[in-house]
Order: C-alpha cells, then structure tokens, then sequence
C-alpha cells in the first residue's frame, strides 16, 4: 500500500502530464484505495477518483465515502497509518443538495506530505443528524467545522468551541443554505440618531421608473435643464426666430 501511495504521488510544480504518466497515477490510486477499503471495509461505504484522467491537473483525487458515524475513525486511520500519513488537514467544507434527503455533504481534505497525495473524505449528513467533531484527531479541523456550522448549519457533536464564526452574534439562519434568500432577513446599519448599530428587517424598496430602453443617453433641449428633456428620438425643435 505505502508503494501504491507513493505512485499515485503528484511531482513539485505544475505541468502538464502526458497520458502515459497520468494512466500510472490512476493505477496507483486505484490500488491505493483498493487498499484502504481492503482494511477498513465496514467503515468505508465507496471509494472513487474523481477526474482520474486530468491531465491538465496531474491526475484525479481520491474520494472516500463514509457513514457520520465512522468519519472520525476513517480520519485517523488515514493520519497514523504507515501506508497513508495523511497528517497535514487541508479544510473542511460542506455543499447543499436541497433535492436529496441527505442534503449536506460534508467534505475533510487530507494532504500526507510523505507521499505526496491527497484525499477527500466525505458523508451526507441532514438538517438533524449531527457529526462527530474531527479536532480529536485534527485540531486544525475547529475553526473549519465552526464555519460550517455557522454557514449550513451542520452540527458536530464534541466540538470544544461550536460557535458562529462569520456572522455576527445573534444572527438567525445559515446563509449557505439553498433556501436561504439571497437577501436575508435581516440588515445592520448605522443610526444616527441612537449613535449605534441597529439591526432591523430587511425593506428592499425601489420607486416606479419608467426606462426607455431606445438610447442610453438624456436628450436636452436649447436650455439644457434638465426639465428640458426632449422623449428620445425626437428631434430638436428649430431655434426661434427674431
């Protein structure tokens, strides 16, 4: 396996990979996750390389699919194994799929610096079913999961801080979230007249216009006032007389 990892690994620099060497990556992936799922079967659901023929990108990702509630086991199964060293935590991040009943897939990104490769591992989680924290195994992981939470709402049970960490205090809602109106609920400004914030629901309010979509450009007559204006495509009345 540790060899496995170590051809799937990704050379210093960027370039562009001729067939060849990407075909030798993915089998080394292949084998890689093979593996994985080989020694820890009943807590990996599936495992798949994502773009495994990317020349562009060096090569695809690994990707494993795992239940909530074997994530943690799955993170440090991959820190301390000799084959995997996966010790450097990259992020964790979430996306929404308001259609499916397990709306929110939760991502971890792994990166092991001794081979040179990177993994993902993922569940689907929903609005009620919470996740173990991974700062037991990653304590980089806390600030990454806080901002999850804040920002879709997904619980991570025995997490030391699970606070909000974008919004302000008091905020209602997760704005990351499908359904979330794009213009929220609520907006602070600033008052004058009690010389502090306030925070007030939101009024979106915009006066009847008429637009005239036949040119861009105000046509003004002789005065050039304003109240001048001429409906544009007319033409300029003729100067008067003396």
């Amino acid at each position: 396996a540790a060899a496995a990892a170590s051809a799937a690994a990704m050379p210093v620099g960027v370039e562009r990979w001729d067939d060849a060497r990407v075909a030798a990556r993915l089998e080394g992936q292949k084998a890689f996750v093979a593996s994985v799922v080989e020694m820890v079967p009943k807590w990996v659901t599936g495992a798949t390389i994502h773009k495994g023929s990317d020349r562009i990108h060096q090569g695809g990702e690994m990707v494993l699919d795992v239940a909530p509630d074997n994530m943690v086991k799955v993170l440090r199964f991959l820190k301390y194994h000799t084959s995997a060293q996966f010790k450097c935590y990259v992020d964790c991040t979430a996306v929404d799929y308001p259609q499916q009943k397990e709306r929110f897939r939760v991502v971890h990104n792994l990166l092991s610096t001794k081979y040179n490769a990177r993994i993902r591992v993922q569940t689907y989680v929903d609005e009620l079913t919470p996740v173990e924290s991974a700062t037991s195994v990653f304590p980089g992981a806390n600030w990454f999961e806080r901002e999850v939470w804040d920002l879709y709402g997904v619980f991570f049970h025995s997490h030391p801080d699970l606070r909000r960490i974008l919004t302000d205090y008091g905020f209602e809602g997760h704005p990351q979230r499908k359904d979330f109106p794009l213009s929220g609920y609520v907006e602070v400004r600033y008052d004058d007249t009690e010389k502090r914030v306030v925070t007030e629901p939101v009024e979106i309010t915009q006066e009847y216009r008429s637009f005239d979509y036949t040119s861009p450009w105000e046509v003004f007559g002789q005065g050039g006032r304003p109240s001048d204006a001429l409906p544009s495509g007319s033409k300029e009345p003729p100067a008067e007389t003396k």
